[in-house]
């Protein structure tokens, strides 16, 4: 077979020029909520405008595609399938068992011409999934965030992702879609593929000044550890390395979260913030209430009882039309510390999603940006969705099932 060529990068990439980079935050909201941010352009808007613009290529590395008949996602399909009208290649990664739960959308666009998709059997390599929610526009453009390709992530999820133009930066992500398209090529032999797969101890710094946010260090990241090219820009080390460095504040959202993993104790992320809230550090985090089970909610119960941690739970109401499966919650997953450095990925707080699942992440450090997304995580946290956790409550499981 042919060998994998790796592009290696120098440790750190110096781009000083103003308007080399473009940073843009991205979100989503439940409808007949307050959870809107006028200043922050919506999803539906962004994808249109990224897909209309992209001339040569779009790489999709998504967990799944849902689509429903007259919903928010269709205008997307349209403008994927009028792109691959238009002579645009188009690829598709998307996670082996999801596809089976969501195969009708998946078969309608490998019957147009120039899409081709991947179905990704990742269980198969590390027991994980491809979790990863990210497209990247003629190599030289990024989309990565909470939003799944769903019409419910469009209209009644609150989502944030990131939308990033550096092609320096991109082509990190661009290898790992390459790496996974490889891999999930049905004829290929991932064993083969692994065996070529040189991995670097050194990590991808980018030092860059933008116009409108002035200096920035950028850090790409990724997980599972077996299947990224540089061992630093690891996810799990990134926000290992960020939480360990708080003086003052950690702030996170995360869908889940659970220090419990295969009837062992995940010390990574939990054991960082007890050790930032023992030495003083003030620690925020919204979690959804899809975390209302035994033995998770007992772990996130002993948390909150550490001084100097308050984590609040969200429940967001129903839509007006009525229940509607894997929607209506809170789904952002970033991190905020000292008001200067922002993680914001793909991953739940939970350790198969770092050790077995495909994800990817970005590490900003800068503090505009860093005071945005801390604007956006406040707008929840002193909203009538969210409530402190209460260590004497009786949670009970909530349905979330279509």
């Amino acid at each position: 077979m042919k060998r994998l060529f790796i592009i290696f990068y120098v440790a750190i990439n110096i781009c000083p020029l103003f308007g080399d980079i473009t940073v843009e935050l991205v979100e989503s909201f439940p409808i007949e909520t307050t959870l809107d941010h006028p200043e922050i352009r919506n999803t539906s808007e962004v994808w249109l405008e990224m897909i209309n613009g992209a001339n040569t290529s779009l790489d999709f590395g998504e967990f799944y595609i849902s689509h429903k008949k007259g919903e928010a996602l269709e205008p997307i399909l349209k403008a994927v399938c009028q792109a691959a009208e238009r002579g645009v290649s188009i690829r598709f990664i998307v996670d082996g068992n999801m596809y089976k739960t969501y195969p009708e959308t998946v078969d309608s666009l490998q019957k147009h011409k120039n899409i081709q998709i991947h179905i990704y059997e990742l269980n198969k390599i590390t027991e994980g999934t491809h979790h990863a929610k990210y497209f990247i526009v003629d190599g030289k453009e990024i989309f990565l965030g909470s939003q799944n390709f769903d019409w419910r992530s469009l209209k009644h999820i609150h989502e944030l992702g990131i939308r990033l133009s550096h092609s320096g930066i991109v082509s990190f992500y661009q290898d790992i879609f390459n790496l996974d398209w490889l891999l999930s090529d049905p004829k290929a032999s991932y064993k083969e593929i692994l065996q070529t797969l040189s991995q670097c101890d050194e990590h991808v710094i980018f030092k860059i000044s933008s116009k409108e946010y002035g200096d920035m260090t950028i850090i790409p990241t990724a997980s599972s550890p077996s299947l990224v090219y540089y061992r630093q820009n690891w996810d799990e080390l990134q926000i290992k390395r960020l939480i360990d460095s708080a003086q003052e504040s950690i702030i996170l959202q995360f869908l889940s979260y659970s220090p419990l993993s295969g009837g062992e104790l995940y010390e990574a992320l939990d054991f960082s913030l007890r050790r930032a809230a023992a030495r003083g550090v003030k620690v925020q985090m919204i979690l959804s209430d899809w975390n209302f089970y035994s033995p998770r909610i007992e772990y996130i119960k002993s948390l909150q009882a550490i001084p100097y941690v308050d984590i609040k739970f969200s429940t967001i109401p129903e839509a007006q039309e009525g229940y509607i499966g894997y929607a209506r919650v809170e789904h952002s997953k970033f991190i905020v510390v000292d008001s200067k450095a922002v993680w914001l990925g793909t991953s739940n707080a939970s350790k198969s999603y770092f050790h077995k699942d495909r994800n990817v992440g970005i590490v900003i450090e800068n503090e505009k940006l860093s005071q945005q997304v801390s604007h956006v995580f406040y707008h929840s946290w002193n909203s009538e969705y969210c409530q402190p956790v209460d260590l004497c409550k009786k949670y009970h499981r909530k349905e979330t099932s279509e």
